[in-house]
Formats: C-alpha cells, sequence, structure tokens
C-alpha cells in the first residue's frame, strides 16, 4: 500500500518531465518607422518577446563621430513611448530652447537661426548612458506620426 502511495505522488513529476526538452518561443522584431539609415541610423523598433512587448528608439551616437556606437531607448510599454510622442509633439510648437525631461531621456529644442526661417532641430540626451543624438523636423514628424498610428 505505501508503495502505491508513494508511486501516486511521484507519478506526475515523472509525466512532466517526460514532456519535451525544448520550447518554442515567439519573437519578432518590427520597424515601425526607419526614420535615417546608413552611417546615421535612428529607427523605432517593436520587439515581442512571449507576451512581453517594448520598444526601442535605436541611434548612433553622436559624440563619437570616428567610432560606429549604436546606442538604444527602451519603452517598456506603449504608455511609455507615447511621452516621447507628447514631448516632441509640445516642443514642435514651443521656443528655442525649451527642454522636455523625462527619467530615461530628455529632448531639447534648438533652432539653426543661420537661416532666414530658423529650422528646428531636437537634441535626444540618455539619462543613464549620456548618449546624444540629433532629430530633424521632418524626422520628428515621421516619429510622432508612426506612433500615433499605435
Amino acid at each position: 500500500m505505501k508503495k502505491l502511495i508513494f508511486l501516486l505522488l511521484f507519478l506526475p513529476m515523472i509525466l512532466t518531465k517526460a514532456e519535451a526538452q525544448f520550447t518554442i518561443t515567439n519573437t519578432s522584431t518590427i520597424t515601425l518607422a526607419d526614420l535615417r539609415s546608413g552611417d546615421w541610423p535612428l529607427q523605432l523598433q517593436r520587439v515581442v518577446k512571449k507576451n512581453d512587448t517594448i520598444y526601442l528608439l535605436t541611434f548612433r551616437d553622436k559624440q563619437y563621430p570616428s567610432n560606429h556606437n549604436i546606442s538604444q531607448v527602451k519603452f517598456p510599454s506603449l504608455k511609455q513611448l507615447r511621452f516621447l510622442q507628447q514631448g516632441l509633439s509640445y516642443l514642435m510648437t514651443a521656443d528655442d530652447g525649451t527642454e522636455a525631461t523625462y527619467k530615461e531621456f530628455s529632448i531639447k529644442r534648438t533652432d539653426d537661426k543661420s537661416k532666414k526661417k530658423p529650422i528646428p532641430k531636437y537634441t535626444l540626451i540618455c539619462s543613464e548612458d549620456g548618449d546624444v543624438t540629433d532629430i530633424q523636423q521632418n524626422e520628428a514628424n515621421a516619429l510622432v506620426n508612426a506612433i500615433n498610428k499605435l
């Protein structure tokens, strides 16, 4: 009788060990916006792993023009990514020198006043690593539109 109870207790564990020794993981990376390519890339991507989705803004750090230092800002949710969209949207209507600061990054508007009509650009600075990139007006518009579609 003791052997039968012992067998019934450990039978479920033995059966679970008999399952396959590998698991299939659903992973995919989708480029939502390819704003720049070549030596100075700027991309917005969605990465899905199992049931988790993160968003990555990938760019080349402009502080090191001789090195090809690729950096990323990670957004753990669509809600966090929308903060980037809101910051860029606000800065498009703001004055020169205005800055939107978040926990992971900050965006500062600087206008190129060498032309008759000032041309705005947006400097993204990562708080953690100090990586920096410039986003031109047309790239900012495309980035805001890509996030709006999500």
